[in-house]
């Protein structure tokens, strides 16, 4: 009788150390995937200077799923990486838009354009990338 008691107590030991190495390779696996579904997304956006890179990162940066939003004063261009890739692109735009600045798919909101301190009131014929 204590021979089949300790072959169980045996049993039942391995079967829980066999589930809890299962259930950590799972999550290492959960982990992996949700560090590669991170995708980098890139697009024109007028402006001019310092003032409106702060404001347009701000505005690409306060999108739900955005990570990172950087403005190259230079080139006219947003690099943003997304946390999630079904982040929706064209609320990143509208977000931009809403601030004053044109992208290349959404005009920028008029009444805030205006509202712009001047050295940020850029040309909106600007060729953007």
């Amino acid at each position: 009788m204590k021979k089949i008691i300790l072959s169980l107590a045996i049993i039942a030991a391995v079967a829980f150390t066999g589930c809890k190495n299962d259930t950590k390779q799972k999550t290492e696996t959960t982990e992996i995937s949700n560090k590669m579904a991170k995708v980098d997304l890139s697009f024109g956006v007028r402006g001019n200077c310092a003032m409106c890179k702060k404001t347009i990162e701000k505005a690409a940066n306060a999108v739900d799923g955005v990570s990172n939003a950087i403005w190259n004063v230079e080139e006219k261009k947003i690099e943003i990486s997304l946390e999630n890739p079904k982040t929706d692109a064209m609320s990143i735009h509208n977000a931009i838009a809403a601030v004053g600045y044109d992208t290349e798919k959404v005009a920028g909101s008029e009444e805030a354009y205006k509202n712009l301190p001047g050295c940020c009131q850029y040309d909106h014929t600007m060729k953007i990338n």
